[in-house]
């Protein structure tokens, strides 16, 4: 009789057991999407590699080159480089140093992949392209300036006119430029914080000369893109808006409908580091040229 009773609790303790793995292991499994869940919502930096990754992976999906060669003729060609869709906090952080008020930190996600100049526009494209020369500081390999933002548009539609491409140039949205600029960091430039390391990636009012620089001598960031920080400010697509962040769409932001300038972003030769930041927002008339600035462009891949 003790043996026919010991079964049924040896059967009870077994089922037992099962129930303490199996919960146990929905703790765990639950705690794994957690995790995964919160990198996925809170984690928005990556390193190099991981960018690296990123391109590849969304140069497979699209069936495209990572990098991009377009002969504009007489051997002056136009380098690109792709930019997957991500998602990240654009503007700074309240702590962040030198930061101004119209860089409110929010969550932007870029749905689309796009390819972007590996350098600013030069003014041996720029005179390929318009037949002119309008810079003080001349050089075939230096960025193009004294360029408006309406001539910019008017280079645009040149080229387009072309026909070297199914896909359209324009100028980056704000969001796509800052984007293309972080390369996945969180820091005040793609290099880090500190100042002192910025002059391995950039021009600026530390570096000897006192003029724009020919493009591609600095260190690129980890997307393969150079001078982002420095040498010319770049124009963008968007109107500015001071107050536009606290307003602006999570998905693809174009900026507001209409204003009085447009952005610029990036910092110059004749700049102090902070103006270098890859938050800094600045802006001007669509109409006004200044030797600080010029441009580089966006190239959006035509549908298959």
């Amino acid at each position: 009789m003790a043996e026919a009773t010991e079964q049924p609790a040896t059967a009870k303790t077994r089922k037992s057991l099962t129930g303490f793995y199996v919960a146990v292991c929905g703790v765990i499994a639950l705690g794994l999407l957690g995790f995964w869940l919160w990198r996925a919502y809170t984690v928005w930096w990556f390193d190099a590699d991981e960018a690296k990754r990123r391109q590849a992976e969304a140069a497979a999906k699209l069936g495209v080159p990572v990098e991009k060669t377009v002969d504009l003729g007489d051997g002056v060609k136009l380098e690109l480089l792709l930019i997957p869709a991500g998602r990240f906090k654009m503007g700074s952080p309240a702590d962040e140093k030198a930061r101004d008020e119209d860089e409110m930190q929010h969550w932007v996600v870029i749905t689309r992949p796009f390819y972007i100049g590996k350098y600013e526009v030069t003014q041996e494209q720029w005179e390929k392209v318009m037949g002119t020369n309008p810079c003080e500081f001349k050089g075939v390999k230096n960025p193009v300036s004294n360029v408006s933002w309406n001539s910019c548009q008017e280079f645009g539609r040149k080229l387009n006119g072309l026909g070297i491409d199914k896909g359209q140039f324009r100028l980056p949205t704000e969001a796509e430029w800052e984007w293309a600029c972080r390369a996945g960091t969180r820091t005040r430039f793609c290099s880090g914080a500190a100042d002192e390391v910025l002059a391995d990636y950039a021009w600026f009012d530390a570096a000897p000369g006192g003029r724009c620089h020919p493009v591609g001598m600095r260190k690129p960031n980890a997307w393969g893109l150079h001078d982002m920080h420095g040498n010319v400010w770049e124009w963008c697509e968007d109107w500015y808006d001071r107050g536009y962040y606290a307003k602006s769409p999570r998905c693809d932001p174009t900026g507001p409908v209409a204003g009085a300038e447009r952005v610029s972003r990036g910092g110059a030769w004749c700049h102090r580091t902070w103006f270098c930041r890859s938050s800094q927002r600045a802006a001007d008339a669509p109409t006004v040229a200044d030797d600080s600035v010029g441009f580089r462009l966006v190239l959006v891949p035509a549908e298959p």
